[in-house]
């Protein structure tokens, strides 16, 4: 059974100051007011020389279906199902026998028009992930549609190329809908990319990682440890690849192009090959680095990507590659993580994971090379910034037993002065992660600090990581993750440790109207660690 609703009252008795343990069992979360407000204009402002490519229309339905996950029963999932109504088919494409999907692939300069048809039982939107689109398209949960309503979206793709993503966006909801099945890859190409002759069709692999939690009947499990779960977060106990439980795939002797979504609630992933070679990573969420930069592992928090080059051809016919999930020390000294209001039926964020086995078969001709130059990145400076002396602020912290962003949790339509930008300005903001600094929560338990990572999530935009800081006394789990960050691309989401200020360049450039920021742990999004800031003309 896929969970429905809580009332209200159980919903303020989950977040509320220490009202006491919530177990779900067969229900879900509580949505918000859905309203339709008329669409208001965006101004546009300068793009980039587009082609004249063909319309690509799509009708989207999101809706129950069963699956075939393990052996016996067929698992209940939530799917969106995907029909293109004009343009290419090959244009939107599906993981068979996967809840995940579609994938669209869109050229840079496409006109893409989505029907959103809402069979769930609940209120539902959908949010395009990393997308520069306009305020009405970008999914914003006041836009959220009834069962049986219908949203229409109409946007020009002006991103670079890059591997971006979909997932609904209803205030309360947004996690268990993910968490059920909700999600697809946008993947867009432009002429930049083309010319380098990457890796493509089947060498060409996106990967969605996710952790899910399984009962005897083989129906996904989700909060079972209540109160906990939400504050912390959803951790699962068992790793899926697109879907796939135990995954394995078959590659030739050659390169690929490994594309990786952190598809996760909330869990963090150290990415490494299980042998210790070092990985080659030529993209980060916003699309293609100038250059590949190696590293020994990849930290990936839930909603970033990164892409790997990686070169089989010297890999002997049936040999195996391991892609893995290092250990780290979990945060809070594990007692937050493992389950330990709920049975310990959950691995802490920390654990070592096998996350894909890759099987090498057949060698084929030589692999084309990795360019040495990927792409030119606009360069921003920070003494362009029209606040570079006075950083625009942003404190993640814990009151009660709820996460917050600068002592506010999410309003509707409220958005604060400090959270009103202008129309083309640069700016600096700054996350500063002060949970786990003393301030503590009560449980019936005795005292007890929060250490959380947060990764935030800004609607709208892509930025640049300026600055990563942390504060003595963290210096230790943060070093046990800090060597897998790559800092130097486009992003769009970005892991704020404990203890850590991250500053970043964001221009507001294209549109106007109320956007997102917000942590992207789905369960801390759904609490209210999310915020409107405003883009005005």
């Amino acid at each position: 059974m896929i969970p429905r609703r809580l009332t209200r009252r159980d919903f303020i008795k989950l977040m509320g100051m220490g009202a006491g343990t919530l177990t779900l069992g067969a229900c879900g979360l509580l949505p918000s007011a859905s309203t339709n407000p008329t669409a208001v204009p965006a101004i546009q402002t300068s793009f980039p020389p587009l082609p004249d490519l063909p319309l690509l229309a799509v009708d989207l339905t999101a809706g129950r279906a069963t699956l075939p996950i393990f052996q016996g029963a067929e698992t209940s999932v939530l799917k969106y199902q995907a029909s293109v109504r004009e343009g290419s088919g090959e244009s939107v494409q599906t993981l068979s026998g996967s809840y995940l999907g579609p994938i669209f692939r869109i050229r840079q300069g496409q006109q893409v028009q989505v029907h959103l048809n809402n069979e769930l039982p609940d209120e539902t939107i959908i949010h395009w992930h990393g997308l520069r689109i306009p305020e009405v398209m970008d999914g914003h949960p006041r836009h959220a549609i009834a069962p049986g309503q219908s949203y229409d979206y109409d946007f020009q793709v002006i991103n670079r190329a890059g591997m971006y993503w979909f997932h609904p966006h209803p205030h309360q909801l947004t996690g268990p809908q993910v968490y059920y099945g909700l999600a697809g890859l946008f993947i867009i190409s432009d002429e930049e990319e083309a010319a380098l002759g990457l890796p493509s069709g089947e060498y060409d692999l996106p990967l969605v990682i996710q952790d899910r939690t399984f009962d005897s009947q083989n129906q996904m499990v989700y909060l079972a440890n209540g109160m906990m779960d939400q504050m912390i977060g959803f951790l699962g106990n068992t790793i899926l690849v697109n879907g796939a439980p135990n995954a394995s795939m078959e590659v030739k002797a050659s390169a690929y192009r490994l594309r990786i979504l952190n598809g996760s609630n909330s869990r963090i992933y150290k990415l490494s090959w299980q042998d210790g070679t070092p990985l080659t990573v030529i993209a980060t969420d916003g699309g293609l680095l100038e250059e590949a930069v190696t590293r020994d592992y990849i930290t990936l928090g839930p909603g970033e990507r990164v892409e790997l080059w990686a070169d089989f051809s010297s890999r002997a016919t049936g040999s195996e590659r391991k892609l893995v999930s290092l250990p780290f020390s979990d945060f809070n000294g594990g007692m937050m993580g493992g389950g330990m209001m709920g049975g310990g039926s959950s691995l802490p964020n920390g654990a070592a994971l096998d996350i894909l086995r890759l099987k090498i078969g057949e060698k084929v001709a030589e692999a084309i090379p990795l360019p040495a130059r990927l792409s030119t990145i606009e360069r921003l400076n920070e003494d362009d910034a029209v606040n570079k002396n006075n950083p625009r602020s942003f404190t993640l912290a814990m009151q009660g037993m709820i996460h917050t962003l600068n002592n506010r949790l999410f309003e509707m339509d409220a958005v604060a002065q400090d959270e009103i930008v202008r129309l083309g300005d640069l700016e600096v903001w700054e996350f500063f992660n002060l949970e786990g600094s003393g301030g503590g929560m009560g449980m019936g338990m005795g005292m007890m600090n929060m250490e959380m990572p947060h990764p935030m999530h800004i609607h709208g935009v892509q930025f640049q990581i300026l600055d990563r800081q942390i504060t003595r006394g963290y210096e230790s789990a943060y070093q046990e993750l800090s060597g897998g960050f790559v800092n130097n691309g486009w992003k769009d989401t970005v892991l704020v440790m404990p203890g850590e200020r991250v500053k970043v360049l964001v221009r507001f450039e294209n549109y106007t109207g109320m956007y997102l920021y917000h942590c992207h742990n789905l369960e801390h999004e759904d609490a209210g660690m999310m915020r409107n800031y405003r883009v005005d003309g």
